[in-house]
């Protein structure tokens, strides 16, 4: 048997076929529309500020660009990275408040770059994005004359629209790079399994950063819980992003192996745990019931990095790789 397993898997390389099929679906089933409709989203809420600017008109399609971005923001490989387009996104936790300052410091002086959207794509990353117009959208946020406020949701909302068009427009060329791992012409992966390791490591260090920052910064301590500290607060969808995340790497999990029913199972009860929680921005971490609660979701989320480490990692013979950020 276990001749015949090593010989099976030779032939995979060499075709290139079935060992890559799992790849395939990641890339080009899961991925890559996710991209997709984030792009649209974010095309979505451009079109809106230009339309209307004001903040209750754009405030619904805001939420539907992070709908579609927290589905997909685990992923931190290939175009996503490349110049700090994930950080130009949604940068956060932003610990000395330097995109409010930013951007405060552009209305106060209602900066020409606003109106140039050339210029706007060099500002810093901390003031743009998801999280710069959350505080252009929500209190407390930035502060300024009604219209300077209006210009800086439309300059925010097209530079996300094109930040977000350009990782779309990106992917299929690193698709390739994965579909085609092995092949004598691709240099970045010099064999299937490199390609499936690249799209494991995301997952799991995904999970990672999900139990460590998105629910472990709120959460704090017993003697400091820190609601305040929670992603997306004033947008008032904290707890939402932890559940669509889950979502979409459950997606990508199941991707990689459709036979991993412990991971799915765990995974299930993770994004069930996210649902029945109900407090969106985490404020019951600092009730003894609340921090209950959300420390059950917190356990939740690893029990799903384990489960997905024994039913994918082991099962396919992956390791996480050193850098868990290239996928290396």
């Amino acid at each position: 048997m276990r001749f015949k397993t090593v010989t099976l898997c030779a032939f995979c390389v060499l075709t290139g076929t079935a060992a890559s099929a799992d790849v395939d679906q990641a890339a080009r089933d899961v991925i890559g529309p996710a991209y997709r409709h984030f792009a649209e989203a974010a095309t979505a809420l451009d079109q809106a500020a230009q339309a209307d600017c004001s903040a209750a008109a754009l405030q619904a399609p805001y939420q539907a660009a992070w709908d579609a971005w927290a589905s997909i923001d685990y992923f931190q490989l290939g175009p996503v990275e490349q110049g700090g387009r994930a950080l130009a996104v949604s940068f956060w936790p932003d610990k000395k408040s330097s995109g409010q300052r930013a951007q405060q410091a552009l209305i106060d002086a209602n900066a020409p770059v606003i109106d140039d959207p050339e210029a706007f794509a060099t500002v810093s990353v901390a003031a743009r994005g998801l999280s710069g117009m959350e505080r252009l959208l929500y209190q407390p946020g930035v502060e300024g004359d009604e219209d300077v406020l209006c210009r800086m949701r439309r300059a925010t909302a097209t530079d996300l629209a094109r930040t977000a068009a350009e990782i779309a427009a990106d992917w299929p060329d690193f698709e390739g790079s994965l579909t085609t791992a092995g092949a004598p012409e691709n240099s970045r992966y010099l064999a299937p399994v490199e390609a499936r390791q690249a799209l494991y490591t995301q997952l799991v260090t995904g999970l990672d950063h999900l139990a460590e920052v998105r629910l472990g910064r709120p959460i704090g301590t017993p003697e400091k819980p820190r609601p305040d500290a929670a992603e997306a607060r004033a947008a008032g969808r904290s707890l939402r992003n932890v559940a669509l995340s889950l979502q979409g790497m459950r997606d990508l999990a199941m991707a990689l192996r459709p036979e991993a029913q412990k991971a799915r199972a765990a995974f299930d009860k993770a994004i069930a745990e996210a649902e029945a929680l109900d407090d969106p921005v985490f404020e019951g971490v600092s009730d003894p019931d609340g921090r209950k609660r959300a420390l059950a979701v917190e356990r939740a989320v690893w029990s799903a990095k384990l489960a997905v480490e024994s039913d994918i990692g082991e099962a396919l013979g992956l390791s996480v790789g050193f850098n868990s950020k290239d996928g290396d």
